[in-house]
């Protein structure tokens, strides 16, 4: 699979520039297209009902909603220029959309038509507009959760790829097949906290490895015992030992309807994350 078509979600977070330029310049490497969204979540008019004190001046509750609008409309093309911009100087092709809807569910529909979908990390307090990835697996889609902190000039140099032979692992590392091929260095990493070295075949990783040598992808297999810590943050702490700017994972959890469970590896790394990271579920 080639990435031709990403998808960028764009809120009023501070960290919203440091995604925009991230995304920009992964479609310039990878000749792709790339689509900004931003979601308005209005809140219903009814919701003001009952307050009469607070909005004495207003009219009607739909006066309140429709203010709440323009702001963020005002927010949205603040951010729709500043895009533009980036895109005419990288020579990137691309669109801005202002829709309306709840975050997720909105770019979850808009991500279906992409190869990926580009999000940021949740932020403590949380933005207008801001999702939590864990609420985007229901998209189809591989996503790049890009950390609230630190800036990220350089992605995908160095890659490290959490493989613990599940099938999450097996799709993640499939669909980041062209982001691998661009890499300088790829290290294959095997935790196995109970199992031992023999926890995921004969050498963990190599296996792997192997399969990403006939794509042309020069990896390496490593394995590590994370008998102390979690998985989550043993990866974290691996990928700060080689330097990586990019770490490949699988997503895990299941659905109840619509809320979503995750193992402890998946929430560490959704919570804790200190590099862009590849998730596919």
């Amino acid at each position: 699979m080639a990435i031709k078509d990403i998808l960028l979600h764009l809120d009023a977070s501070v960290r919203a520039e440091v995604r925009m330029r991230l995304a920009v310049d992964l479609a310039a490497r990878h000749e792709a297209h790339l689509t900004a969204v931003y979601v308005l979540d209005l809140p219903p008019p009814d919701m003001f009902a009952g307050y009469p004190t607070v909005f004495v001046e207003l009219a009607r509750s739909e006066d309140v909603v429709e203010r709440m609008r323009t702001v963020r409309v005002a927010e949205a093309e603040t951010l729709q220029a500043q895009f533009s911009g980036m895109l005419e100087r990288a020579g990137v092709k691309g669109g801005f959309r202002i829709v309306e809807g709840e975050p997720a569910e909105s770019v979850a529909l808009h991500g279906r038509y992409a190869d990926l979908i580009v999000v940021g990390q949740p932020e403590p307090g949380r933005s207008a507009g801001a999702i939590d990835p864990g609420e985007l697996m229901a998209a189809g889609r591989p996503l790049l959760v890009v950390p609230f902190a630190a800036n990220f000039e350089v992605m995908g140099k160095t890659v490290l790829v959490g493989w613990n032979a599940t099938p999450e692992a097996a799709r993640a590392v499939n669909d980041a097949i062209p982001l691998l091929r661009m890499a300088e260095r790829v290290v294959v990493l095997s935790i196995n906290p109970k199992l031992g070295i023999g926890g995921d075949g004969d050498v963990p990783a190599a296996d792997m490895a192997l399969h990403l040598a006939r794509h042309g992808i020069h990896a390496e297999a490593a394995h590590t015992v994370a008998a102390d810590i979690g998985e989550g943050d043993a990866l974290l702490s691996y990928a700060a030992d080689i330097s990586a700017d990019l770490l490949v994972t699988g997503m895990y959890g299941h659905s109840r309807l619509r809320e979503f469970t995750f193992g402890g590896v998946t929430r560490s790394l959704i919570t804790e994350m200190t590099l862009p990271t590849f998730m596919v579920h």
